[in-house]
């Protein structure tokens, strides 16, 4: 996949194109639906299927103070975009000058334009140009115009949930991370560095690791069942997300205990992926830290037995 970052980054001749246009936070299964049909019908008509993105979200620009953390990081959504089979993936930098483009704009000198769109794939509820008033509705007037075709899909329901960004969002801060998985077609997983204070430069003993600071959007607070990936090293583990409250200080974490640990080198740059598979219990405060420790133990062994079964019936699960 061929990525663009800018529309001067286009060749001239690059096209004719298949276009599916959005934030694609997630890549979740309305995405890939979507994106799949792009990719089917590029090949049937000899031409490059290509998602078009802004970055940053558009909200980072014109409503900061409401900006939603996303679900998938650039460098993550350029890598599951990758995988959908598209030709190539046009990130258009997002500026006050840009919101000003209006649907008209957009249609003729972009899409007709500069990528020589001859189909545009988009879903229903998709808004676009100044003041998001461009609809599907008014592009597909505007294709009439410009030349070329517009495809709506409908909200794609998975058990009656609607596969949105916003669903998923709403679910993962709620916890859910399981209802979350079906929506995105994956486990949820963010990825970081080790936090500091644990002794890098040297070998890594000890079986709890924490995540550095991480500013995109994380599971709701709680105790997680997760599989934790430290470099090349993969874990079953359990995960904490919250204030450690027994602790006094409030202070916000992601702290993992590695099951089945080994001793590991780790440095600053070292990469850490934590993948939420499974809500095990809400974050409590302990009278003591013999009653958290006593609690850590039940959790590891519920997650031990979860752990065994998953083995057990499915020898060859890939998490």
């Amino acid at each position: 996949m061929r990525i663009f970052r800018s529309l001067e980054e286009v060749p001239a001749d690059f096209g004719p194109t298949i276009v599916s246009v959005g934030n694609f936070d997630g890549i979740h299964f309305g995405h890939q639906r979507v994106l799949q049909e792009i990719v089917q019908r590029a090949q049937q008509s000899n031409s490059k299927a290509m998602a078009v993105t802004f970055e940053p979200h558009p909200f980072r620009i014109l409503r900061p103070d409401v900006t939603p953390r996303l679900i998938t990081p650039l460098p993550k959504k350029e890598a599951l975009l990758a995988q959908t089979g598209i030709d190539a993936l046009l990130e258009i930098p997002f500026t006050r000058d840009f919101s000003m483009t209006t649907p008209e704009d957009f249609a003729r000198n972009i899409l007709a334009g500069k990528l020589h769109a001859k189909e545009v794939h988009e879903g229903d509820n998709f808004h676009f140009g100044h003041g998001a008033q461009g609809t599907t509705a008014s592009l597909k007037e505007l294709g009439r115009q410009f030349g070329f075709d517009v495809h709506a899909y409908p909200v794609m329901l998975v058990r009656g949930i609607p596969a949105s960004s916003s669903q998923i969002r709403a679910l993962l801060i709620a916890g859910k991370v399981s209802m979350a998985r079906r929506l995105l077609g994956r486990i949820f997983s963010i990825t970081g560095a080790p936090g500091r204070g644990r002794g890098y430069g040297h070998k890594y003993t000890v079986p709890t690791i924490n995540l550095s600071r991480y500013d995109d959007l994380i599971p709701g607070n709680g105790v997680y069942l997760t599989r934790t990936r430290v470099d090349s090293d993969t874990f079953n583990s359990v995960t904490n997300v919250g204030l450690r409250p027994t602790f006094g200080d409030e202070s916000f974490a992601i702290e993992t205990h590695l099951l089945d640990f080994h001793p590991l080198d780790i440095t600053a740059q070292t990469e850490v992926e934590i993948s939420f598979l499974k809500w095990l219990r809400p974050e409590i405060k302990f009278p003591s830290i013999e009653d958290l420790k006593a609690q850590i133990g039940k959790d590891v062994r519920r997650a031990q037995r979860y752990f065994a079964l998953i083995a057990k019936e499915n020898p060859h699960k890939s998490f």
